[in-house]
């Protein structure tokens, strides 16, 4: 007897713990009967808010699904815009669920599936926006108008899943690398051009420079020689004035030490050698005693 109340009391414990279902704080739950889900008497899907609930054992099951906001972060995918050229586009988008009978309906509550469909929806969006744009249009002014575009036509697609698209966002815009590689190798052939045509005025203005304070050396030294030969001419003209003063004073006297100098000159060396006649007159004053030949 003891042995069945104690089944009788597992039993029930097994139905009622089967009974009992918990919705964690950031979840909502759905409840489905025999492979539908359960409505209220208006007509809507019955929503389980986070807390501890009840449904019949064995014959309701219980779906939980993510009520948080969500983040799809789209990897970079090519666009074309209106005037024919590619851009590699990153873009993220901020979703969450709105009508959990439609979102399990359509995805079967699997997230990796909406978000399959909800990065098309939005790639189609983004496609058809920057089709109608050009680089210009897109890097400036318009983007905040492409992305609130996008997202009133991606908003509108999702729908369809039970989802409320919150926000999208273009997160990095790029060119492709062949077309990046082709418009680096423009802008390097440009500064290049540009670098030598500053080097060649650079160039101009050295050499007119150089040209310039070569004409002035010259000029200089020109100045300098003909001040020089001035200087020079003036000072000789002076010197022989002193030397005509001199000898108008005493001639005698001036012959003497004209005479002295000569010796000296002449006699520096004991190799020295003079081919001259005895009696010449260079020997004048050696011959003279006194003052007296």
């Amino acid at each position: 007897m003891k042995n069945l109340i104690v089944a009788i009391l597992v039993v029930a414990g097994l139905i009622v713990s089967s009974a009992l279902f918990v919705v964690p704080e950031g979840e909502r739950a759905i409840v489905i009967q025999f492979g539908k889900i359960q409505r209220d008497a208006a007509g809507d899907v019955r929503t389980f808010e986070p807390g501890l609930h009840f449904k019949i054992p064995l014959i309701e099951t219980v779906r939980k699904l993510d009520a948080r906001v969500q983040t799809l972060d789209d990897p970079a995918d090519r666009f074309v815009t209106a005037e024919k050229k590619d851009l590699l586009v990153n873009s993220y988008v901020k979703w969450r669920i709105r009508d959990f009978g439609q979102y399990f309906l359509s995805t079967g509550g699997n997230t990796r599936q909406a978000e399959v469909l909800l990065r098309q929806y939005i790639n189609n969006g983004l496609r058809t926006e920057f089709g109608t744009r050009t680089i210009p249009e897109i890097v400036s002014g318009e983007r905040t108008e492409l992305m609130e575009s996008a997202l009133q036509q991606a908003g509108i697609a999702a729908n369809e899943l039970g989802i409320e698209v919150i926000d999208v966002r273009v997160k990095q815009i790029n060119l492709p690398d062949e077309i990046s590689n082709s418009i680096f190798a423009r802008m390097r052939a440009e500064r290049q051009a540009v670098a030598r045509e500053h080097r060649s005025r650079g160039m101009e203005e050295a050499e007119k420079i150089r040209a310039d304070v070569d004409a002035r050396v010259t000029v200089m030294l020109a100045d300098a020689e003909r001040n020089s030969r001035t200087v020079r001419g003036d000072g000789d003209a002076q010197a022989a004035n002193i030397y005509a003063e001199t000898y108008n004073k005493d001639a005698e006297f001036f012959s003497f030490i004209r005479s002295m100098e000569a010796y000296k000159r002449s006699f520096r060396s004991k190799d020295d050698v003079l081919v001259i006649q005895p009696d010449s007159d260079f020997f004048r004053h050696m011959k003279t005693v006194q003052g007296r030949p």
